[in-house]
């Protein structure tokens, strides 16, 4: 009889040693599966990351263009990504848009070997994006317009103000919620397990069921989390103090 329905108390047995243990595959560790998760969280989030950026900047600058439908469309973009879940959204990614193209093409996309790791990079960078976008608006309406002026009177067009003088000033000043997007990026990469791609979150979760030590597996996971994200904050705080813009960054304050 399960000693739950005669009212004795069932303790947890902690066991870290249990991380060195080989796991089911026969190949790796316990640790070590966590650790080709981590690998494949952080390949996740630089691939999604360099379509946000990208698709971000684009959609950015198309928000504040003199162009009315360059406006609108950018403008339903970023409705379109930012109001659904992501969730739902790479489950249309996967699930649904397979079902939608030609039965090839449909076959093609279903067979592809890592199909998880490339819906997850384009779901999760297309939804970081409209984010980015958000940012990168702001960063550019918050330049005084005589920079875009000054710009045109040195004979620049539209596309060469934009790139030698509004962006590289809007960068550096939304570079600080540039970071935070990205820390947000790494940890939805943990959504992806929805879809069967195997990364840190998903390995935790597997060792968890072959061990039955979810506490062990899931401190694991989150220290992991936690010294990725540390590492990212310290390289972008020394990349915001070497680029930082008097009066636009504050300052470090003065040491006494």
């Amino acid at each position: 009889m399960d000693p739950r329905f005669r009212g004795e108390f069932v303790s947890y047995r902690w066991n870290w040693g249990i991380l060195w243990d080989l796991s089911p595959d026969g190949q790796l560790t316990y640790f070590g599966t966590l650790l080709a998760g981590l690998k494949w969280t952080m390949l996740t989030a630089i691939g999604a990351w360099a379509i946000a950026l990208v698709m971000g900047s684009l959609v950015g600058v198309a928000r504040t263009l003199p162009n009315r439908w360059a406006q609108r469309a950018a403008s339903a973009y970023v409705e379109l990504f930012r109001n659904t879940p992501l969730l739902m959204q790479l489950f249309l990614w996967y699930f649904i848009l397979p079902e939608l193209l030609p039965h090839d093409w449909g076959t093609w996309m279903k067979s592809l070997r890592n199909a998880p790791l490339y819906t997850a990079i384009i779901g999760l960078g297309l939804y970081s994006s409209a984010r980015v976008a958000e940012q990168v608006r702001a960063g550019i309406s918050s330049l005084s317009h005589g920079q875009g002026l000054a710009g045109q009177a040195l004979g620049f067009t539209t596309g060469q103000v934009y790139r030698y003088v509004l962006l590289p000033m809007a960068y550096r000043i939304i570079l600080p919620p540039l970071t935070s997007e990205f820390l947000n990026t790494i940890k939805n990469t943990s959504v992806a397990l929805t879809i069967g791609l195997l990364e840190l979150t998903a390995r935790a979760r597997a060792m968890q069921e072959f061990s039955f030590q979810i506490f062990e597996a899931f401190t694991v996971a989150t220290l992991l989390y936690l010294v990725l994200n540390l590492v990212v904050v310290a390289c972008m705080r020394r990349l915001e103090r070497a680029v930082a813009l008097p009066g636009y960054i504050t300052a470090q304050p003065a040491k006494a």
